[in-house]
């Protein structure tokens, strides 16, 4: 990443996407639907191995979605050091007069 303005919106995304792993109703939410797959999978019947198949991908999707926010939040922390590094940067050579 070098662009501010799409490190601005990586840091932005990144505190939208912190605020939602840390919502108590989304996270409810996420723990009710693994809870409801896992025991629709386990009550499916020996011969419904498409049923299976089915609910074990809905049940990794739901840690899929918690993963892709938690890769947002952390390219949000890796986009505001690098922020700040420009930004101290841009502070030196003001300072000694490179600009």
């Amino acid at each position: 990443m070098s662009d501010e303005s799409t490190l601005e919106r990586a840091a932005a995304r990144a505190a939208r996407a912190e605020a939602l792993l840390d919502d108590e109703l989304l996270n409810e939410a996420f723990d009710a639907l693994e809870k409801s797959y896992i025991a629709a999978w386990r009550a499916t019947t020996v011969d419904d191995a498409a049923g299976r198949e089915k609910l074990f991908l809905a049940i990794n999707i739901v840690g899929k979605v918690r993963d892709h926010l938690a890769g947002v939040v952390a390219n949000g922390k890796l986009a505001r050091a690098e922020l700040k590094q420009l930004a101290e940067t841009a502070e030196r050579r003001k300072r000694f007069g490179i600009i």
